[in-house]
């Protein structure tokens, strides 16, 4: 396969500090470049049909937790990986949207749930279709069994790393 533009940044790095190792550079860079590339796709594609990426985020949360599609604020924060600041206001935009709603649980105690609403369902499942038919044409000049080992090589260096 032809060089690329992550080879060169690594020749260079060679070429000017010889001393260093620099063949992390390949993965990591590479890694860097694709999640900007799908990031910016994912935003494009999820305005053109006229969600944000954070909405999104949360109500594709919410569904995949199964019926009755409710979570905590807490559970939501870590399972969007994103602070407790942060998941308070995405849930304030979508709950002013008529996508979800907030309740207080029976227990007693002051214990908030966040619920998808029919509204809220009905995008998430929409967008969804949208959003992995677009990802799948991004990855699709892969063949399936290259994508299967990138799935794999990719799982195994994510449960290397720390957090």
């Amino acid at each position: 396969m032809a060089a690329d533009a992550v080879d060169e940044i690594a020749q260079q790095w060679a070429r000017e500090r010889p001393d260093m190792p620099v063949d992390s550079i390949g993965v990591v860079a590479r890694i860097l470049r694709i999640a900007k590339l799908i990031t910016d796709e994912r935003r494009r594609t999820l305005s053109a049909i006229g969600i944000d990426v954070a909405t999104f985020d949360l109500l594709a949360t919410l569904r995949r937790s199964g019926t009755p599609y409710r979570m905590s604020p807490t559970g939501l924060a870590e399972a969007c990986l994103v602070s407790g600041g942060a998941i308070t206001q995405r849930v304030a935009r979508a709950e002013e949207a008529g996508l979800v709603r907030t309740t207080r649980t029976d227990s007693g105690r002051r214990t908030l749930t966040v619920e998808l609403t029919p509204q809220g369902h009905d995008v998430v499942e929409r967008d969804v279709e949208a959003l992995i038919g677009r990802e799948r044409e991004l990855i699709g000049h892969l063949p399936a069994g290259d994508q299967e080992q990138l799935a794999d090589l990719l799982r195994r260096l994510l449960a290397g790393l720390p957090g």
